[in-house]
């Protein structure tokens, strides 16, 4: 595993001078894995509220009397949303099933890397979740050419706040 792959790297003592003595834990290894799980949990918290929302939404769209009038595009536009929704849900719930199966064996761990990777792929289905949706929506109301562009803005930014924003902070903070 790369040091990139570490969900969450600690820094070394001393190695930024210029950082407060708070970024620094004299903490046990078991204790930094526990607290790791726990960050990862709340973010899944925040993230699985999300999706859950969307794919109740995208749940009732077959009941709509309108739902009869989309076309192929838009139908499978919807369906790929709600897959892609249902995958998240998936991803989000998977640490704690994972945490029932590995529950005092002594891998804590192996369930902190696997919790990161379900996260990284959980956002990775909200995202086309949430762009599939705007896509529908957008089709729908303005026509399929604002659609695609506002969503490919759409994509853009999600890349930008989600990808590269934390990617550049981390690259300056080294």
């Amino acid at each position: 595993m790369a040091d990139d792959d570490v969900p969450f790297p600690e820094r070394p003592v001393g190695a930024h001078s210029d950082r407060p003595e708070t970024y620094v834990r004299n903490e046990t290894e078991a204790v930094r894995l526990d607290r790791n799980y726990n960050e990862l949990l709340q973010e899944l918290r925040v993230a699985q509220t999300g999706v859950q929302i969307l794919f109740a939404f995208l749940l009732t769209l077959p009941f709509q009397a309108r739902f009869s009038e989309l076309d192929p595009f838009q139908r499978t536009t919807y369906l790929l949303t709600l897959l892609t929704a249902a995958t998240s849900v998936v991803f989000f719930i998977a640490p704690v099933t994972a945490h029932r199966r590995m529950f005092r064996r002594n891998i804590k761990d192996e369930l902190v890397k696997l919790t990161a990777r379900a996260a990284s792929i959980g956002l990775c289905t909200l995202a086309l979740s949430i762009l599939g949706a705007a896509l529908l929506i957008i089709d729908l109301v303005v026509g399929r050419s604002w659609a695609i562009g506002l969503v490919s803005a759409g994509l853009v930014a999600i890349v930008t706040v989600w990808v590269l924003w934390p990617n550049e902070v981390t690259r300056r903070a080294r």
